[in-house]
C-alpha cells in the first residue's frame, strides 16, 4: 500500500521547517520526501499547506485505568476493565499520540490486540503491574481487609518484600509480557496510607530488581516523589524517574552523570487539583491537601532539573486523569523553561531514543510513518496541540487512523 501526502510543512525538532514538501509512504515506512513532484501509484492526500510532525510518544500512561477508583473495580464486572481500554485508546490516538509506555494496568492482551488491529490504539510498551512493597503506594489491601487489586490469569500481583520476593516478581512480570519494570519507590499522592516524601523499598531490593531486569535487557522505571527515594534508585541503576516532585539540584546533577531520564508528568497534579475527585471519594479532602503542596513545588523543582541538563521526556499519567489530554503536557514543559521545539522533542525523538526505537520520532526517510497533521505551527505556540480539533489527521504505520 502506498500513500502520498502532498503540500505539507515538515516539523522535526531542532531542524528548520521544510516547506511545501511531499511525502511518499510505502507500507509502514516513509520512502521519499521531496519538494518536487513524486510520481507514484498511490492514494493521494492533500496536506493543504498544514504542518506535519512525528506522532507523539507518551512515556507514562495507564491505558486501562479510569481514575483508579477502587470502589468501582469492586462493583463492576472484570470485563469492563478491558472494554475501557477501547475508548481510551481512541482518545489517545485522537490526541496525536501513536505510541505509549504503560506504567501499570495494561497487560499483554492490549499489545496483541493493537498489533492485530482489532481496534484503533497506540503502540505500547508494557510494565504489566508495578512492584510495590507491603503498605506502600499502590498496595491496595485496605484496613477493612479487602484487597482491591485487580488480578486474573496473566496479570500477577505486584506486592513483594525482600530480595527473594522482588527477584521473583521481576521474573513474573517478564513472564507476563513486560517490556520494562515499574517500581513504586516512594509514597504517592492518591494512596491514603503513604506519603510522597518517603522512600519505599531498600537499596538491596532495588539493586536486585535492576540486576534481574538488566539480565533480560529491560529498563527499570521508578514512580518516585521522594528525594531519598530518587537517590536510592539512581544508585541502584534505574533508567528513569517518574514524577520527581522533590528533586533538587544535587540529585539532578547525579541523574545527568548516571544517564537517568525524568518523566515529570506535570499535567496530572495540576489537573487533579483543579478538577478534584468524585463526591463519593471519602479520601478526597486528604488527596487535595497533598496535591496543594505537590503543585506548589513540582514545577519549580522540575525547572531546576531542566536547567541542570536532565533528559526530560513527555508523560502524562493519563488514566489517573481522563485520557485524551496528552499534549497539554507540552505546555507545562514550556512553562518550566523548555522551548517549543524542546518540548516537542521530549514527546517525539527523545522519547523514541529512550524506548530504543531508532526509526521513530522524526519525519525522515526510512523512518516509521507515525505522523500527525496539524492546522498551525506549534513552534510558534505549542498550546495549539492541546486542542484535539487542531490535530487534523493521525497516521500510524502509514495508515490514516484519524
Amino acid at each position: 500500500m502506498k500513500t502520498l501526502i502532498e503540500n505539507v510543512n515538515i516539523i522535526n525538532p531542532s531542524d528548520e521547517i521544510e516547506t511545501s514538501q511531499n511525502i511518499l509512504i510505502e507500507d509502514n515506512v516513509i520512502k521519499e520526501i521531496s519538494s518536487g513532484n513524486i510520481n507514484a501509484d498511490a492514494n493521494v492526500i492533500d496536506g493543504e499547506d498544514n504542518y506535519l510532525l512525528p506522532g507523539f510518544i507518551d512515556c507514562h500512561t495507564h491505558i486501562f485505568a479510569k481514575g483508579f477508583h477502587k470502589e468501582e473495580n469492586m462493583a463492576n464486572p472484570l470485563g469492563l476493565h478491558f472494554y475501557n481500554a477501547v475508548p481510551h485508546a481512541l482518545q489517545t490516538i485522537n490526541a496525536g499520540v501513536t505510541t505509549i509506555r504503560d506504567c501499570g494496568s495494561a497487560d499483554l492482551s492490549f499489545k496483541l490486540a493493537q498489533q492485530r488491529k482489532l481496534f484503533t490504539a497506540p503502540k505500547i510498551q508494557l510494565s504489566i503491574s508495578p512492584l510495590v512493597m507491603t503498605g506502600g503506594h499502590f498496595d491496595l489491601f485496605l484496613p477493612s481487609g479487602w484487597d482491591m487489586e485487580i488480578i486474573y490469569p496473566g496479570f500477577p500481583k505486584g506486592r513483594c518484600d525482600g530480595v527473594e520476593e522482588v527477584l521473583k516478581k521481576t521474573r513474573e512480570m517478564k513472564r507476563a509480557g513486560a517490556d520494562f519494570i515499574k517500581v513504586m519507590a516512594s509514597g504517592g499522592v492518591l494512596t491514603t496510607n503513604s506519603s510522597p516524601e518517603f522512600a519505599q523499598f531498600n537499596k538491596k531490593e532495588l539493586k536486585t530488581i535492576v540486576k534481574e531486569a538488566s539480565a533480560n535487557d529491560m529498563k527499570v522505571s521508578a514512580h518516585c516523589h521522594s528525594l531519598k527515594g530518587m537517590n536510592n534508585c539512581i544508585d541502584a541503576g534505574f533508567s528513569s524517574i517518574e514524577h520527581g516532585t522533590f528533586i533538587d539540584k544535587k540529585t539532578a546533577c547525579k541523574m545527568v552523570k548516571n544517564n537517568v531520564s525524568l518523566v515529570p508528568t506535570l499535567l496530572v497534579h495540576q489537573f487533579l487539583y483543579e478538577n478534584g475527585f468524585p463526591a463519593w471519594d471519602n479520601y478526597a479532602g486528604e488527596k487535595v491537601a497533598k496535591l496543594k503542596e505537590i503543585v506548589k513545588v513540582h514545577k519549580e523543582n522540575i525547572s531546576i532539573a531542566y536547567e541542570e541538563g536532565v533528559n526530560i521526556l513527555m508523560g502524562t499519567d493519563s488514566g489517573v486523569i481522563p485520557h485524551g489530554h496528552n499534549l497539554e503536557e507540552l505546555t507545562h514543559l514550556v512553562e518550566i523553561g523548555m522551548s517549543e521545539s524542546q518540548a516537542i522533542a521530549a514527546g517525539t525523538v527523545k522519547a523514541a531514543e529512550f524506548l530504543n526505537k531508532d526509526n521513530l520520532g522524526l519525519v525522515k526517510e526510512n523512518y516509521i510513518a507515525d505522523l500527525i497533521l496539524v492546522n498551525s505551527n506549534p513552534l510558534d505556540d505549542v498550546s495549539i496541540l492541546s486542542d484535539n480539533d487542531n490535530i487534523l489527521n493521525v497516521f500510524q504505520d502509514g495508515v490514516l487512523v484519524k
